[in-house]
């Protein structure tokens, strides 16, 4: 049997040659797409996107080269709102065109925080609390009290504020805190210098 023969449209060899060439001209086709498509092997340098105005930079999208996708955001007074102050990668990372960048954001609005109970403590310890809530002291007004600096009570915007109430992070509270009444100033007594004086 020739060539001739064997590959007639007749004969099976003749089906399961031209299946078994189809399949490998699929393959290697795929393989050739998949690799321009996924740009295979190519890997460049991650810019620094920290400090871009987040907006701008979606828009953009620097030319398609990467995805920019916001994954959270974070309140930071200092910085600029909608400006990225971290990404995933980091800048300087090897990794391929059309990567997905995840980024940090700062926030315009400051998250809702619950106000501590401060009552009773010392003033020392609710420094600590108001600073582990994001809250900032303010004014300290002594009062007196048999309770050597314990706190007293708790005060937003000039009124008493109760412990759970949701305010912003980064407001400010003043605390009304005890002082012995013999360590304060007795309004009835007169300058020693007037009293030698006399």
């Amino acid at each position: 049997m020739n060539i001739k023969e064997f590959l007639s449209p007749k004969r099976i060899w003749f089906h399961i040659v031209l299946a078994i060439g189809i399949t490998l001209v699929i393959v290697i086709v795929s393989m050739i797409c998949l690799k321009f498509f996924t740009r295979h092997g190519k890997e460049i340098e991650m810019p620094d996107f920290v400090g871009q105005d987040s907006e701008v930079l979606i828009a953009n999208s620097k030319s398609n080269d990467f995805v920019i996708v916001v994954s959270d955001y974070f309140f930071d007074k200092s910085q600029k709102p909608g400006i990225i102050i971290k990404q995933n990668p980091e800048a300087g990372e090897k990794v391929k065109m059309g990567r997905k960048v995840y980024v940090t954001v700062a926030s315009s609005v400051p998250p809702k925080v619950p106000m501590p109970e401060l009552k009773d403590v010392s003033l020392r310890q609710a420094e600590i609390m108001l600073k582990a809530s994001g809250l900032e002291l303010g004014d300290v007004i002594y009062k007196p009290s048999p309770f050597e600096n314990a706190v007293l009570e708790q005060l937003y915007k000039g009124r008493s504020i109760s412990p759970g109430t949701e305010i912003s992070k980064g407001d400010v509270i003043s605390l009304v805190v005890g002082k012995n009444i013999e360590n304060l100033p007795d309004e009835n007594t007169e300058p020693a210098e007037e009293n030698e004086a006399n």
